[in-house]
């Protein structure tokens, strides 16, 4: 049976360690980015890998190409693609959401941090629920993209290569609540929205 908001308040059973506010989003993720784990580690070498493997799939491509069609694809797969998938990225998040049996779930932008965001108001979400959602969008946007740079010509792999870098950089909020529940791994953490009031609270099962 899925837990309900109440049922995290019986500090006999639960016991809450973080109440974040979404406005301290960014301090939080740069925090936990900077905080040495497997998931930081996999995180950073990641893109270290991908800007590289970017730039070597550039001077491999064999032929001439006028600049503007270098730049152009430039263009492409470091802004333009990018900021098309965000819907796709959210979206990613939101499927997940809705299986878990989420309902009023809303998509929000806060400019400040130049953040978008995925949040289910007062449903509960269990640490595997939490790791699915948090982790889908990474997960199934890097394998498709890895196909399409093995099977596009020219300059597509060079764009497609660039956009696969800037995406895994934008899964960085992701990667930074995935590292708060490693640091916390031995220890069942569940938690809940209040998209009202734009709050997030985690508990840990005592």
């Amino acid at each position: 049976m899925a837990l309900k908001v109440e049922d995290l308040e019986d500090q006999s059973k639960y016991r809450q360690i973080l109440e974040l506010s979404y406005g301290e989003l960014v301090t939080f993720i740069l925090d936990y980015l900077r905080r040495k784990s497997i998931v930081t580690i996999f995180f950073w070498s990641a893109c270290i890998i991908l800007l590289a493997t970017a730039l070597r799939i550039r001077m491999n491509i064999i032929g001439y190409f006028p600049f503007r069609d270098i730049l152009s694809h430039s263009v492409t797969g470091l802004i333009l693609l990018p900021l098309a998938s965000i819907p796709l990225h959210e979206l990613l998040h939101v499927i997940p959401y809705y299986f878990s049996g989420a309902r009023n779930i809303r998509v929000g932008m806060d400019i400040r941090q130049y953040l978008f965001y995925v949040t289910a108001h007062r449903h509960v979400a269990t640490p595997r629920e939490f790791r699915i959602i948090a982790m889908i969008p990474f997960v199934l946007i890097s394998l498709v993209l890895v196909f399409l740079i093995l099977i596009m010509p020219g300059l597509w792999k060079w764009s497609l290569s660039l956009f696969l870098f800037v995406h895994t950089t934008m899964c960085a909020g992701d990667f930074a609540f995935m590292n708060f529940y490693y640091m916390r791994k031995g220890r069942k953490i569940f938690t809940w929205d209040d998209a009202d009031r734009k709050i997030a609270y985690f508990y840990e099962e005592i």
